[in-house]
């Protein structure tokens, strides 16, 4: 089966993990009973559905929730059962590697307006004339 991420990116369903734990917090018997939290393991680094630059994005962008290994770990705990809590984590999944597919933009150096490097420089001669009122007068 195939997680379509974009119209340029599909994960194989066979690339992710699942791992069922008990949720911790409350919920009474239902959390100490049952193992609903998920916890979804994807390997970005050596996925073969990611181009080179998507993936380095993404790594990036998810930060300490992928080990040095490039092994992503997505924990879905805010529903009460197992399937919900895997579409959650296979969701927050296919966002991250959405937002890390769009290249960043460019940035264009600007230089600041005339009008702002002179306020700028009278602000810090009006600084400068404030700090001085402050000095001790010298005897003459």
């Amino acid at each position: 089966m195939m997680i379509v991420v974009n119209d340029r990116i599909q994960l194989d369903a066979g690339e992710l993990s699942f791992e069922f734990v008990r949720a911790g917090g409350p919920g009474g018997q239902n959390v100490n009973k049952l193992a609903t939290s998920v916890r979804l393991r994807f390997d970005a680094r050596n996925s073969p559905s990611l181009p080179p630059e998507v993936r380095d994005r993404l790594l990036r962008l998810v930060g300490k929730r992928a080990d040095e290994t490039g092994v992503l770990t997505v924990v879905a705990r805010e529903h009460r059962t197992q399937e919900a809590n895997r579409r959650a984590a296979v969701e927050r999944l296919v966002e991250w590697i959405d937002r890390a597919s769009e290249p960043p933009v460019p940035r264009r150096p600007t230089r600041p307006t005339r009008a702002s490097v002179r306020r700028r420089l009278e602000e810090k001669a009006q600084r400068r004339v404030t700090k001085g009122r402050r000095r001790a007068v010298a005897d003459e």
